[in-house]
């Protein structure tokens, strides 16, 4: 029997390609990162709470994209913001960057090349891969998701960064340029994200939305993206949950 993709009500169009926020979605940063820097401070005679530093570094990121979709600021890697948050965050925990070398703090920034994925999300993109193009939607830039899918062994068809696209989510063009850069109409175009806000602004672009729950992305006390705040075109527990869903 052909299969038979997946045809989005919102859109009125089948999928071919389910694409995928990725920190939080697909990887666990704050297990990653927390892990990371816990054995910086160790190596370095330092004490501080890892899960909290992770936290607050991560609490950076979206400030700092906002000089840029703002046009304050021209476009900039994520690797170069999360660099100078990185200094930033560790003056916040009584620790003075100024006595590392280049090279160390550079090593410790790629933290976020280095985030294991959830349990299920290997298993589920290969699912999926079997019939549609899978690839990560995010603000990542290229080099930083390539490293991150050989060492999490994520078993993406396409990298589109966002040095690529020239611009960060939420902003339409985010959304918009991934689908041209895969020759596609929006609406051939399913994000999976843990994020409701993500998948509004997905949705506003054109493209079809799945919700995939991530409860403990921000650990045991999270209380944002428990559950689906809009009527996304699919809601699954797990990646290989959406596969089900989209008939993988």
């Amino acid at each position: 029997m052909n299969f038979q993709p997946y045809r989005s009500p919102s859109t009125g169009r089948p999928v071919r390609a389910v694409l995928f926020d990725t920190f939080g979605t697909v990887v666990d940063w704050r297990t990653g990162v927390a892990r990371e820097v816990a054995a910086f401070a160790a190596a370095h005679g330092h004490t501080l709470d890892a899960d909290a530093f992770a936290d607050h570094w991560r609490a950076l990121y979206q400030p700092a994209m906002d000089a840029i979709r703002s046009g304050q600021r021209g476009f900039t890697k994520l690797d170069t913001l999360h660099r100078e948050n990185l200094d930033a965050a560790l003056r916040h925990h009584g620790i003075n960057p100024d006595q590392f070398s280049r090279e160390t703090l550079e090593e410790l920034n790629k933290s976020w090349h280095r985030l294991p994925p959830w349990p299920d999300s290997v298993e589920g993109l290969a699912a999926i891969r079997r019939h549609y193009i899978v690839g990560p939607l995010s603000n990542g830039n290229t080099s930083l998701l390539l490293d991150m899918a050989r060492d999490a062994g994520l078993p993406w068809d396409v990298i589109i960064g966002s040095d690529m696209t020239g611009t960060y989510k939420p902003l339409p063009q985010a959304y918009l340029r991934t689908a041209e850069f895969l020759d596609l109409e929006p609406g051939e175009v399913m994000l999976a994200a843990a994020h409701n806000s993500d998948l509004q602004a997905a949705r506003e672009a054109g493209l079809a939305t799945a919700f995939v729950a991530r409860p403990t992305e921000h650990g045991p006390g999270q209380a944002v993206d428990l559950a689906p705040e809009g009527d996304w075109n699919l809601v699954a527990s797990s990646i290989p949950g959406l596969a089900d869903r989209l008939g993988a």
